[in-house]
């Protein structure tokens, strides 16, 4: 599926999630989604514990990341 049909799953409004990017409408915040992945659990473990959820949902997950990743320029922080 492109990026652009994945991105659509991502959802934001401000009745729900307080306005956080979720997947489809649904409660289930990216950032959770993305702490879940990133401490160990797999994509079939996080299909396993939350149902509503599609493959593609994660696969959305995984654009929108990589889509707020892309920078022009990162500059060091004086310490």
């Amino acid at each position: 599926m492109p990026a652009a049909d994945l991105l659509r799953r991502i959802t934001i409004d401000p009745q729900i999630c307080h306005g956080k990017p979720c997947i489809r409408g649904l409660r289930y915040p990216v950032e959770l989604l993305l702490e879940l992945l990133s401490g160990g659990m797999t994509a079939s473990q996080v299909l396993a514990d939350y149902p509503d959820l599609e493959p593609d949902d994660l696969l959305a997950v995984y654009a929108y990341a990589a889509r707020l990743s892309r920078v022009q320029r990162i500059e060091p922080l004086a310490v």
